[in-house]
């Protein structure tokens, strides 16, 4: 047996506990999931295609029902000409921006790609071109919300208050949905007709509450990231109160028509298919980031969350320092993907990110976070980002391939 093989063993000796309680949280989500299939009596029916227009489309109107009653909202749009997760974000602010409002992001700087949405560079297109303004306010020194500095912040023009619950590419913690109700109920009692929306990439199912619990108008993420459990093939969602949906759907269609319309050629079945397997499939993502964070720990290198931390996000952190371990760490888990494995990463300018990025990536749907891809902007730290694993047996592979080729490196 192997160095790494032992570090791996220990590792997992030591994570018992850890992966007992995301267990259990998966129960939790896949009765929710279960809940809401009966309820709304889905069948083979719902699996059918639809042409044209799309009217009365049951199988696309019932999946946003399940979506709405997942995160116990009162509508939802999930839909698959939703393209990314930044298209589904940006949909749902154009919804509810207008010129002369304020977007005012309450967990300081957004994600890189947001960057263009909101016009920081005056983008064509842009919410600042539209006439929409932006200010930040940063979080604490301990990475949390800082209610008083938001509630301070908030102007009559204010009209939307953001949260991004996820880390992103930054190693503050990522937010829990009960972190934000103290912020919810404190921006509602200021000014009730403010809008709070949260960034819910990489968060669905992670905990066993959602942002909406709390008051929140809207949560919004990715179909091929958490909530599409690795099956579906494209698409976005975003969830919340009738009068922010009715706002977002005037834009993903047009003004008068809404969520009337919009058809899907291909079967639904991938979609509801992956949303029933979604609770097991963010599960055993946790898994393997707490797996690939505890082997770090354990060769003395800085793991963001901890092995043994709570988790609100299927994002793992690790500090690595170079360039070349980074490039080491990706192509390691490159190599160990299902597709692609001949790939080697490397960094390049993508559109949207403000740095070179190199993206490892070897899954069956393009981009898809969930099925096991490290991703990392070439910039100090030298941070990788890892997320999902389809299986926890694909994903311990991975990790052992990926520390392999970073030991090797640093023995180079």
């Amino acid at each position: 047996m192997s160095r790494l093989d032992e570090l791996i063993k220990k590792a997992e000796q030591d994570l018992k506990g850890v992966f007992a309680e995301f267990e259990r949280v998966e129960e939790t989500g896949t009765d929710r999931v279960l809940d809401a299939f009966s309820c709304h009596r889905v069948a083979a029916m719902h699996f059918s295609p639809s042409t044209g227009y799309g009217y009365d489309d049951v199988g696309r109107d019932t999946l946003e029902k399940i979506c709405a009653d997942i995160f116990k909202a009162e509508e939802a749009i999930c839909r698959p000409m939703l393209a990314s997760g930044t298209h589904t974000l940006a949909l749902g602010l154009f919804g509810l921006l207008l010129p002369g409002d304020e977007l005012l992001l309450a967990s300081g700087a957004p994600y890189d790609t947001l960057h263009g949405v909101i016009g920081t560079k005056k983008e064509p297109g842009s919410l600042m071109e539209m006439g929409v303004t932006s200010r930040a306010v940063d979080l604490t020194r301990e990475g949390a919300l800082d209610v008083q500095g938001v509630v301070s912040a908030m102007n009559d023009k204010t009209k939307v208050v953001f949260i991004q619950r996820s880390r992103g590419y930054a190693l503050r913690p990522s937010l829990f949905p009960s972190d934000m109700k103290e912020l919810i109920s404190a921006v509602k009692q200021k000014k009730p007709d403010v809008f709070l929306f949260v960034d819910n990439c990489y968060g669905a199912f992670v905990t066993e509450d959602e942002p909406t619990y709390y008051g929140a108008d809207v949560v919004a993420g990715s179909l091929i990231k958490n909530l599409g459990g690795g099956l579906a093939p494209t698409g976005g969602y975003l969830a919340g109160s009738a009068r922010a949906i009715a706002r977002i759907e005037n834009r993903l269609t047009a003004p008068g028509i809404g969520r009337e319309v919009g058809s899907f050629e291909a079967s639904y079945r991938p979609f509801y298919q992956g949303l029933f397997m979604a609770p097991h499939t963010v599960c055993q993502a946790k898994k393997t980031a707490a797996l690939s964070a505890r082997v770090a720990e354990l060769l003395g290198m800085k793991a963001y969350p901890a092995s043994d931390e709570a988790r609100s996000d299927i994002i793992q952190a690790l500090v690595l320092g170079t360039p070349e371990k980074v490039i080491a760490y990706c192509g390691g888990i490159q190599s160990a993907s299902p597709v692609d494995s001949f790939a080697a990463p490397e960094p390049w300018a993508m559109p949207g990110y403000q740095d070179p990025v190199i993206m490892a990536a070897g899954a069956f749907v393009q981009g898809a976070s969930i099925e096991l891809s490290c991703d990392a902007p070439m910039r100090e730290p030298f941070a990788v980002y890892q997320q999902g694993a389809l299986t926890y047996s694909s994903g311990k592979r991975a990790v052992k391939s990926a520390f392999e080729r970073l030991l090797e490196a640093k023995n180079a």
